[in-house]
């Protein structure tokens, strides 16, 4: 029988985090409140004055914290916004090769439970701004600036849905992946092409959205956002394929054609 293997010991820096993180949480301490003094963080933790502030400096790099010096300077809490979390994770995924795929594949998944979530809580004013943001959309663009407006308003329209979901955790991942589609360079190459865009069938699975969420029909909300996050999926990797095409062509016609008609 073999051993069982112990944990490798924690850091003793990476103990004073966590005992801090618990202590904002037990003191029930706001944005704006002072962490204790750093001569008494080193004696309640029974650390060096240099691993308490490594400690420190470990919070403030996650933007838990601020680090203030000179008279009323210290430690002081501050709330991480969302577009800072969605930057940190963003970098954690910058050499992870993001495919359009990989993020519907995640979107047909969460979307339609978000819809669910939000049917109860949306109020008209919400149902009146999911009207507002698909006039943005309910038309033929008339330059590449309203063509791009246009691509990034069909992705808020998600976004304001999101609002009113009573899950924090789903609500942020979708908005998280929203932000992705935006960000992704190979989906603002799709969303800059001239091509017209047909839009009818995605606009009226979101007017069918705003009406079961009007009628508080979470199930048919659900259906209503997996419908349309499948049709949206086909689309975009559609939109892919053809500019792949187009890439290909430009490099290689000769290639090109030999793909397409094998």
């Amino acid at each position: 029988m073999s051993e069982i293997e112990t944990p490798p010991r924690r850091k003793r820096t990476d103990e004073i985090v966590d005992a801090i993180k618990r202590m904002i949480v037990e003191h029930g301490l706001a944005p704006g409140d002072r962490l204790p003094q750093e001569r008494d963080l080193i004696a309640q933790f029974t650390a060096s004055k240099g691993t308490v502030r490594e400690a420190l400096k470990a919070l403030e790099v996650q933007g838990l914290i601020s680090v203030r010096t000179g008279p009323g300077g210290g430690a002081f809490i501050e709330r991480m916004s969302e577009g800072r979390a969605m930057s940190l994770l963003s970098n954690f995924l910058f050499a992870k090769n993001l495919s359009i795929a990989n993020i519907y594949e995640m979107r047909k998944v969460l979307e339609p439970q978000l819809a669910a979530s939000a049917t109860p809580h949306i109020d008209e004013a919400g149902l009146n701004r999911l009207e507002a943001i698909i006039r943005i959309y309910d038309h033929e663009p008339a330059d590449a600036t309203e063509r791009w407006n246009q691509r990034m308003a069909e992705l808020d329209f998600h976004g304001v849905v999101a609002e009113y979901s009573d899950n924090p955790i789903l609500a942020f991942t979708c908005r998280f992946l929203q932000r992705l589609l935006k960000d992704l360079t190979i989906a603002q190459d799709i969303y800059v092409q001239p091509e017209p865009v047909s839009r009818e069938s995605g606009i009226r699975h979101q007017r069918d959205l705003i009406d079961a969420m009007r009628r508080r029909d979470p199930p048919a909300a659900a259906a209503i956002l997996s419908a349309h996050m499948a049709e949206a999926e086909q689309h975009m990797l559609g939109l892919e394929a053809k500019l792949e095409d187009r890439f290909l062509e430009e490099i290689s016609p000769s290639r090109s054609r030999k793909r397409r008609s094998a």
